[in-house]
Formats: structure tokens, sequence, C-alpha cells
């Protein structure tokens, strides 16, 4: 196979991806009003208890609006990433999963580019997200917003990763969105996108270190330290391998002679 096959093959998978965005608008309003209603109603309610909060990391002071804002861009990552997913359990249903996967390509590349697909849609709603949040005078350094692209790209991918996974062994539609309420909720509270660490640690030890090892934690502490013009190299590498791991179990259940599709026909 030539490159030309590879690119054409990757072209096709993302046009169909965004293709089947733009026709589901409600989708698109879906993913920006969860984070929103969290922005202008949550974090003004708590402003007004928790009033400035420190962040130890940046070394200064900023709004609660500030601090979750990052968190809820890693919100809106995390449920279009199960809602790709759901979408996939959708095509193996009506078969136009199989076509895809019986391509002459090597299937992690065939999932690969379905995970970039639907990763560049998670991107295009999280920076609308942020516009909005910079219209409501949340506006980090300039600079951070070029320097989150990566880290919204490596995060997206992770949870995309992640959803793919749990799409390879769910065998019915319906049993699939139980499994996103199972595992959205528990990975969004228990993590810091809502709060810091050490605001949890005067809580609960234990909740605390149980965000501190969720792999959703450490996505939004890389968008968040980028946001604000800095690196986290701890959560970058945490990310990365969270990354890898989810792809390679992803590859492997979507393989129809040893993953959970053979487990499935038995």
């Amino acid at each position: 196979m030539r490159l030309m096959h590879y690119l054409r093959a990757t072209n096709a998978i993302v046009g169909r991806e965004l293709l089947r965005f733009l026709h589901q608008r409600g989708r698109f309003v879906a993913a920006l009003v969860r984070p929103l209603v969290w922005l202008f109603i949550f974090a003004a309610g708590f402003r007004s208890t928790l009033g400035i909060a420190v962040i130890p990391p940046y070394e200064t002071y900023i709004l609660y609006e500030e601090y979750i804002t990052p968190g809820l861009a890693g919100m809106i990552l995390l449920f279009n990433g199960m809602q790709s997913s759901l979408s996939m359990v959708y095509d193996r249903e009506m078969g136009s999963m199989r076509i895809l996967l019986v391509a002459p390509l090597p299937r992690w590349y065939l999932l690969s580019s379905k995970l970039l697909a639907s990763t560049f849609v998670s991107l295009l709603q999280a920076y609308v997200f942020l516009g909005i949040a910079w219209a409501y005078e949340i506006q980090p350094p300039p600079v951070g917003y070029l320097y989150v692209f990566p880290a919204l790209i490596l995060a997206g991918l992770m949870l995309g990763a992640m959803g793919m996974f749990l799409s390879s062994f769910i065998k019915q539609l319906e049993n699939f969105a139980g499994v996103m309420n199972f595992v959205i909720f528990p990975m969004f509270f228990l993590s810091t996108a809502l709060y810091p660490l050490w605001r949890l640690q005067e809580s609960s030890k234990l909740l605390a270190r149980l965000a501190q090892y969720n792999p959703f934690s450490q996505a939004v502490e890389l968008i968040r330290f980028a946001l604000y013009g800095q690196f986290n190299r701890y959560a970058f590498f945490y990310t990365l391998v969270t990354l890898l791991v989810f792809l390679v179990l992803a590859v492997w259940g979507y393989n129809p002679s040893k993953g959970m599709m053979k487990r499935r026909k038995g």
C-alpha cells in the first residue's frame, strides 16, 4: 500500500465524521450547553463562597471561574469521546463498522484515523467554548490559546481511546448508554476539574489520591497549565502513556480473532 492510500483513507474517515457532526447540530449545542451551565451558574454560586482560589503551580490568585474553565474544556473532550464511541457501537450494529475494519489497511491505522477524526471535532467544540469564556471575561494569556492546542489534542486522543476501548466489548447500543454514565460522572467529579487537589486533600486523603491517579485529572491539569503558558511534564507523560495503553487495548478489542469481538461471538 502506498502513502496515498493511507492519506485517502484518513481523509475519508475524518470527512465522514465532520459531515456527521455538521448534520447533527443538536450534538454541537448539547456539547456547549453542559459546560456553559456549569460556568455561568455553578461557578457563579461558588464564587461567593470560595472567593478566589490559590493555585500553587501558578503562584498567583485566580478566580474560581478561571480555575474551572480548563476542567470544563476537558468535560467537552470527555463527553465527545464517549459520544463518538457511542456512534461506533451504532455503526457496528448497522454494519458500516465491519466494512471499515475489513479495508486493506492495518486495523490500528483505521482505528487511529477514527480516533483522530473524533478528536478534531472535540477540538472545534473546545475552542468555541474557550471563545465564549473569553467573552465572559475569562481571559488567560493570549499565548495560552496556542499552547493549549497540543494539550487539547493529546487529552482528546486519550479520552477518545478510552471510549473506543469501552465500545469494543459493548454488545448493544442501549448498554453503552449505561456504561457512559458509569464512566463519565465518576471520572469527572473524582478529578481536579472542579476543585484543586489540595482542597480535596483537606476533605479526604483517599479522594485526593483517587483524583490524582484519575487519567481525566491529568488531562485537565495538562490543559490548565498549557492555557496559562506552562508545561506540566508529569501530566503530559501520564496522559501519553494512558493514551497508548487504551489505544492498544482498543486495537486488541476490535481484533475479531483475539479481542472482545471474538468473545461475543463465542
